[in-house]
């Protein structure tokens, strides 16, 4: 049987790099260019990814079990800056005016020139009026939350 702490640090591992996964697929699969704010989504997984790994690597410890904390906290800045995006995509409040592509390359004048506009008030994919911010919104706060109950009820368990 897994029990709550465990379940803690596979979710707190899993969800960053599944979300990460599935944003990348899209971009290069799809061809869904992310904007300037969909990037700002992405850097609180990195975080979450490595305090996950660091935390396999330390589990058992009070800093693997802070590390873990610490992932859900990452998973959850990132599911803000997706209600945030969200927002923004719906015309709740406006966003920032520096959404656009920020790749140089070789040539920065001519990738400056050349590069798309990827808006931050329009939505790339949705699905049943959600957009990619809106279900990264609603997977981070809810898998933040939930590592920090698994994480509270291994505690009662060893109290």
């Amino acid at each position: 049987m897994i029990m709550p702490v465990q379940r803690a640090y596979l979710v707190a591992l899993a969800v960053p790099g599944s979300l990460l996964a599935a944003v990348y697929f899209a971009q290069y699969g799809f061809a869904l260019a992310p904007c300037e704010m969909c990037w700002w989504q992405r850097y609180p997984h990195f975080v979450a990814l490595g305090c996950a790994l660091a935390a396999l690597a330390t589990r058992g410890t009070r800093l693997g079990e802070a590390l873990v904390r610490l992932a859900a906290v990452a998973i959850a800045v990132s599911g803000l800056i997706g209600a945030f995006h969200a927002g923004v995509e719906y015309g709740w409040w406006q966003g920032p005016t520096a959404c656009s592509s920020t790749s140089l390359g070789d040539d920065p004048l001519a990738s400056i020139m050349n590069a798309p506009l990827i808006r931050c008030d329009t939505p790339a994919w949705t699905l049943f009026g959600i957009s990619l911010a809106g279900f990264n919104f609603l997977i981070s706060m809810a898998s933040g939350a939930l590592i920090l109950v698994l994480l509270g009820r291994g505690r009662k368990g060893m109290g």
